[in-house]
């Protein structure tokens, strides 16, 4: 995407539907740029009249003037200023929205596919470059070309012949600035990639923070978190730098047509081409464009770190979902709830050769519970991910009451499933509202329901605040089996016909254990259940059984027969015996 097309795209989806605000700081862009030339002006007639002719009418009157003219410009600035923030803000709503809205419907692989640290980063220090590409150098575009014109309108009026020189200062002034501009460009790009870094070891510091502690990692982590800081803060340095460098030559030019117009008027003085009257006018007018013309010559800085930003952000917001749903998807209707695998092949990466999943062919019976076993690595979580389509297939189909999940909506196949997994996800938010997550719209009862046959209510009825209480990031105040519980009741909440399990009990106590099972075996109660089984407890409980060996189904039946005639079953059998 070039720089065209990124400014074509941020005009007609993010900032047209505000041209009239646009169209009205445009106006008090000109009002601000009338008042500044008037100012330049009036010290013609100012010295003049009252100084060189003592005219006693116009003491009053010019300085009115004046001060109306310094009035006209702080209120127009203001108000065009503020117009442009109000857009600016908008703009960053629009995009933080469009982009978490992309994020929140995107593929499982894509957020998987790109640390959270990165994401927030554009989220926030890339939209921040984008919003000061429209308030301030959108509204500088207008304001100072403006400003600039009718400064150089005044200046032409006191003398042509000293204009032309004083003039020469703004080709010069650009071509210093886009040369700063495009090393500011390189540098402001690298600097985004290392706050995107400093907010990934961000996150991963807090989140392990009790791994730091327990490995006496402290200092490590000193040395790894002042390095990423000096990282993002070197960088910083560069940019303020380069920004700086504008100063130096700005004031060096200046000094010199300074003192060149000095020179040279006091040539024309001499000779009566020019009055000290329109030398000071014109030399006010001269000093007032001074801003302007650094503005305009240094706008191709935050013009490039808005567009480098907008590279950045845009492609996130277009992300298209490789999960296809046609037009004419119908919303599956589930009855039994029958789960067949036909001939299922997947990869994680399209390009590489290596498949995790091999024409793999199952049937799940409705109403029953189906736990699938095997060694790490095997592909019994991508079995179940595939049946909510957290994933798409690369081959055959996965039907559920004989109905293909690829023909039927993503909505309603998502409807009538729950997971529950060993890494419970909850939100820094109260137990009411977490359960309520799967029913949004659920009453207090069924909430209280839900937790009484989790078990939840046991250790919520003893919080100060109950169903109130906040439980801290990702549920840190509960302890592992009080999270499960909670999950657990979140799915019942939802009362869906088909469950996935990838096995909760697993690392929990024996007692905790017992009251997870048995608040599992409640959930599970005539629903299709599928298990990612790690305990005994739970394999000798299943209606059937699948053996799955490097992404293939290499047995398959109950305990007995598996046990009888499986050597990869009986070696995973023998292994979680050896465990109790």
């Amino acid at each position: 995407m070039n720089k065209i097309d990124i400014i074509k795209r941020l005009f007609f989806d993010y900032t047209k539907k505000h041209i009239n605000k646009i169209i009205l700081s445009v106006f008090f862009a000109l009002l601000v740029a009338g008042s500044t030339s008037a100012i330049a002006y009036l010290l013609d007639p100012a010295i003049k009249k009252i100084f060189i002719e003592k005219d006693q009418a116009l003491i009053i009157i010019i300085p009115i003037f004046i001060i109306a003219a310094f009035a006209i410009k702080g209120f127009s600035l203001y108000i065009a200023k503020s117009l442009m923030i109000g857009v600016s803000e908008e703009v960053r709503k629009d995009l933080q929205c469009d982009m978490l809205n992309n994020l929140v419907e995107a593929d499982t692989k894509l957020i998987d596919g790109k640390h959270t640290g990165k994401f927030i980063s554009n989220i926030t220090n890339d939209v921040n470059h984008i919003t000061n590409l429209i308030s301030t150098a959108v509204l500088n575009i207008f304001k100072d070309s403006l400003t600039l014109i009718g400064l150089l309108i005044v200046m032409f009026f006191q003398n042509w012949k000293l204009s032309l020189v004083a003039i020469i200062m703004i080709p010069l002034a650009t071509f210093a600035a886009r040369t700063l501009g495009k090393r500011i460009g390189k540098v402001a790009t690298e600097q985004m990639l290392r706050a995107g870094i400093l907010n990934t070891y961000l996150i991963e510091l807090f989140k392990n923070h009790k791994l730091i502690k327990i490995f006496q990692q402290e200092k490590y982590e000193k040395i790894r978190a002042e390095k990423f800081i000096n990282d993002v803060k070197e960088k910083s340095i560069k940019i303020a730098t380069v920004y700086v460098r504008a100063s130096p030559i700005m004031e060096t030019l200046t000094g010199i047509m300074i003192a060149v117009l000095i020179f040279y008027s006091g040539k024309l003085v001499l000779k009566n081409e020019i009055d000290i009257n329109n030398f000071f006018s014109f030399l006010a007018a001269m000093m007032l464009a001074y801003q302007p013309v650094r503005s305009l010559a240094t706008l191709n800085i935050t013009i490039s770190q808005g567009l480098s930003a907008a590279k950045r952000i845009l492609p996130v917001i277009d992300e298209k979902s490789e999960l296809v749903q046609n037009k004419d998807s119908s919303e599956i209707k589930v009855d039994t709830g029958n789960i067949e695998f036909k001939n299922v092949s997947f990869k994680y990466e399209k390009e590489k050769e290596i498949r995790t999943l091999n024409s793999v062919s199952l049937k799940m019976l409705g109403g029953k519970m189906t736990s699938i076993v095997g060694h790490s690595g095997a592909g019994k979580s991508t079995i179940l991910n595939l049946i909510p389509r957290f994933y798409d297939t690369i081959s055959g189909d996965i039907q559920i009451d004989n109905q293909s999940i690829y023909k039927c909506t993503i909505q309603s196949l998502r409807k009538n499933i729950s997971l529950v997994s060993q890494d419970t996800t909850l939100f820094d938010d109260t137990i009411r509202n977490n359960i309520a997550y799967a029913n949004l719209h659920a009453s207090q009862k069924e909430i209280e329901e839900a937790a009484k046959y989790s078990f939840a209510s046991e250790f919520i009825e003893k919080l100060p605040n109950k169903y109130e209480t906040i439980i801290g990031e990702n549920g840190t105040r509960l302890s592992g089996g009080e999270k499960q519980r909670l999950s657990i009741a979140r799915a019942m909440l939802k009362k869906s016909q088909i469950i996935l399990l990838d096995e909760a009990t697993s690392s929990l106590d024996a007692e905790t254990e017992n009251k997870i099972q048995d608040a599992i075996n409640f959930l599970t109660k005539d629903r299709t259940t599928i298990v990612i089984a790690h305990r005994l407890s739970t394999i000798l409980n299943s209606d059937k059984i699948y053996v799955i060996d490097s992404g293939r189904v290499v047995d398959e039946g109950n305990h007995e027969q598996l046990l009888a005639n499986s050597k990869v079953y009986k070696n995973f059998y023998e292994k979680q015996i050896k465990k109790i």
